[in-house]
């Protein structure tokens, strides 16, 4: 038998996979279905390229996908750009921040420190870290497992991104950010999802076993599920085929702003591809690290539906389990269905990309469900139209709109504040106050968008304006810290520009 025999021979079993994988979804077995409802005979894999290509154009996707089925790909890409100052493309080997999916990496070491008796999830998490405030006594680390411990949420602390995502701030030092506030609510009673606490699950790994997070997880996941490209984010080393992160504003990329990428630690501080996210989903159909009875732990919903690190849901009468993960220039998810051995993973260097919207859109198509293909945003709208006519113009466009489309398009809050930081940033500030006026107007009860409105008018040095927004996003959110210490400092201004 000749070498090139052998590898024909030892290709068999793929090449088998790969033909049952097409035969069931290239003719009408399933059937995929756009937002007109058309039938889909051909396979799905054109239907899967025709909504990328609608997210690129309309939701700037930028990024790798991988979709799988019995771990076997089906389809995996990159689109965009690695890097849009150096034209370096996209690829399935492009290294990602995977954000939040960080979270279930951490779930598994700590069910790996219970297997081997170290610890149990019942216990109080004071038993592990010092300077444990008396109020922590009844956390217990399945609370900070399953984001029901009450421990307020650090970035979403006041001024996290402008002042404490910049800081740099040791784990330990984070904690700190919180420790003395109170508990929101008793813990175990109700679901807050909290950065904080999946932190301070770090912090107990790293007590119980004696060893850095990231080279816990390293010796105890990662070489053995062969994860080459994964471990925890560190700015100074060179890592091949790295994304760059960046934001959409006013119709182009530009940077995303700095942060330090090491704070958010074992609650997000990883990165990896999208091949080596398939060799974790297809571990976690085995016992390699952790028992049955763990992983069913794992993957049991608390409330809210999450579990240790998971979300698991119902769609399409099937469960669905996967994880979002948001960090500045980055969205990425993880979805599996094990029912059918089925797993979707979407990394965007893009912000303004929902990975999570694109994950269930691609599996629709897979299971030949029902889904909408991209279409332009209200916010890409605008812009055009300001950019071109002005702020008054886009302001009548919105109303047009909404009046004439409202279920075309997205006409949420979000959206037109995003456009107004947009203006911001890029220095046009009157717009940027025409734009939150139109929010304020859109949504009179958010006390974020008056918020918003304060800001711009400080910037513009109309300390009146200012003070009278920002008063009313206080009254509106008596609890609104950020609107009672700008407050302060804008009654200074304005005595003395008197």
């Amino acid at each position: 038998m000749t070498s090139r025999t052998a590898s024909i021979r030892s290709f068999r079993p793929l090449l088998f996979a790969l033909a049952a994988w097409y035969m069931l979804f290239s003719g009408t077995i399933l059937t995929a279905q756009t937002a007109a409802k058309k039938s889909v005979k051909k396979g799905i894999i054109p239907h899967i390229e025709e909504y990328i290509n609608a997210a690129m154009r309309h939701d700037q996707f930028s990024g790798s996908i991988l979709i799988a089925k019995d771990g076997v790909p089906i389809l995996n890409k990159g689109y965009g750009m690695a890097n849009y100052e150096l034209s370096v493309p996209n690829t399935p080997q492009t290294v990602f921040r995977i954000a939040s999916l960080t979270k279930q990496f951490t779930a598994m070491a700590i069910m790996q420190l219970q297997e081997r008796g170290k610890l149990s999830v019942n216990d109080s998490i004071c038993k592990y870290l010092d300077k444990c405030p008396a109020a922590w006594q009844p956390v217990t680390i399945h609370h900070l497992l399953t984001h029901t411990s009450g421990i307020p949420n650090m970035s979403s602390l006041p001024d996290w991104d402008e002042k404490h995502s910049i800081q740099p701030y040791s784990p330990s030092e984070v904690i700190d950010l919180v420790r003395g506030l109170p508990l929101q609510f008793t813990p175990g009673e109700k679901y807050k999802y909290s950065n904080s606490g999946y932190h301070l699950l770090g912090l107990i790994l790293e007590k119980i076993s004696g060893m850095p997070f990231e080279q816990f997880l390293q010796d105890n996941i990662f070489t053995p599920v062969q994860m080459k490209n994964t471990g925890r984010i560190n700015p100074r080393h060179i890592v091949k085929n790295r994304a760059s992160g960046y934001y959409w504003s006013l119709g182009a990329f530009v940077n995303a702003p700095y942060e330090n990428l090491l704070l958010p630690y074992s609650s997000g501080s990883l990165e990896s591809t999208t091949g080596d996210l398939l060799l974790w989903d297809k571990v976690l159909y085995t016992n390699k690290l952790l028992s049955e009875k763990s992983l069913n732990a794992i993957f049991t919903p608390f409330k809210k539906n999450y579990g240790y690190g998971w979300e698991i849901t119902q769609k399409f009468n099937r469960t669905f389990i996967g994880h979002s993960g948001s960090l500045n220039g980055f969205s990425t998810y993880l979805l599996r269905v094990p029912s059918e051995r089925v797993t979707v993973i979407v990394l965007s260097n893009s912000d303004e990309t929902s990975a999570t919207k694109m994950a269930y859109n691609l599996a629709a198509i897979v299971f030949g469900e029902e889904y909408r293909l991209p279409t332009p945003q209200i916010r890409e709208i605008l812009t055009e139209t300001l950019l071109q006519k002005g702020a008054e113009a886009a302001a009548k466009q919105y109303h047009e709109l909404k009046s004439t489309q409202p279920s075309k398009h997205d006409f949420s809050e979000r959206l037109l504040n995003s456009l107004g930081y947009d203006l911001l940033s890029n220095g046009r500030v009157n717009d940027a106050i025409a734009i939150f006026a139109l929010n304020c107007e859109a949504f009179p009860q958010s006390s974020n968008v008056f918020d918003s409105l304060g800001e711009a008018y400080l910037l513009a040095k109309n300390y009146e304006q200012s003070l009278l927004n920002y008063k009313k996003a206080l009254e509106l959110e008596p609890k609104n810290s950020h609107a009672q210490e700008v407050i302060q400092k804008v009654e200074e201004l304005l005595k003395k520009s008197q």
